[in-house]
């Protein structure tokens, strides 16, 4: 039987790794100030398909015109398609957006809950966005899986699952509470910069001796 993925050494040391890179989009936004959950979900929707560099200046932007349901509702989605332009599916999104926030204004008198089925309601928003929304906003103990943290994971044998939404059930059985919000934190940068997809970088892993490195033939 393979030993155990030593989850909490893991955990001590990817926060030492990641201290110098970029930080995941939604974290980056929250450490600017931008802290609510409303924000936190549009800038959720505005990052899908989109790098986060991008995503963050064009949250920022965005916020800079309109920064809560009330005063997004009042920007029509034309001008919302100008602000987030530079993002991946802006016209769509910015039709979502707008939706969600009008919405927020005529079923909960603006106030967003904090409601994991509510988020998911609306149009454009998955599972992921909620509860990295939820997650990071709110402190609710959420689990935010993308590529990244999926791939990771499984790579460490943690877990084994096909897709990323296997890879939620498994983590919510397994990953003990504490990291639930912080798996997503420390593993995009992590499995953007050094546990790549194609070409992981283990030679210069700080997670070498830990990891059994599942499914990479070449590193």
């Amino acid at each position: 039987m393979a030993n155990e993925f030593e989850i909490h050494r893991a955990v001590k040391k990817l926060r030492t790794v990641v201290k110098d890179l970029p930080k995941a989009a939604l974290f980056n936004l929250f450490d600017q100030g931008y802290t609510s959950l409303f924000e936190q979900l549009i800038a959720c929707i505005i990052s899908i398909r989109t790098y986060d560099e991008v995503t963050v200046l064009t949250s920022i932007r965005l916020f800079s015109q309109a920064r809560t349901s009330a005063k997004i509702a009042q920007l029509s989605a034309e001008e919302i398609n100008a602000l987030i332009s530079d993002s991946t599916y802006h016209e769509a999104k910015s039709h979502q957006i707008k939706a969600i926030a009008e919405q927020i204004q005529n079923d909960f008198q603006g106030e967003l809950p904090a409601d994991f089925d509510v988020l998911t309601s609306f149009k454009g928003v998955g599972p992921k966005c909620a509860s990295l929304a939820l997650g990071i906003a709110t402190g609710q103990a959420r689990i935010g899986v993308d590529i990244h943290v999926h791939r990771v994971t499984n790579r460490w044998g943690y877990v084994q699952a096909k897709t990323p939404e296997k890879t939620v059930e498994a983590l919510e059985q397994k990953l003990p509470k504490e990291y639930w919000v912080e798996i997503n934190r420390l593993l995009v940068p992590f499995g953007k910069h050094i546990c790549q997809g194609s070409y992981p970088q283990c030679l210069y892993c700080a997670l070498q001796e830990l990891c059994p490195k599942v499914g990479i033939s070449k590193a």
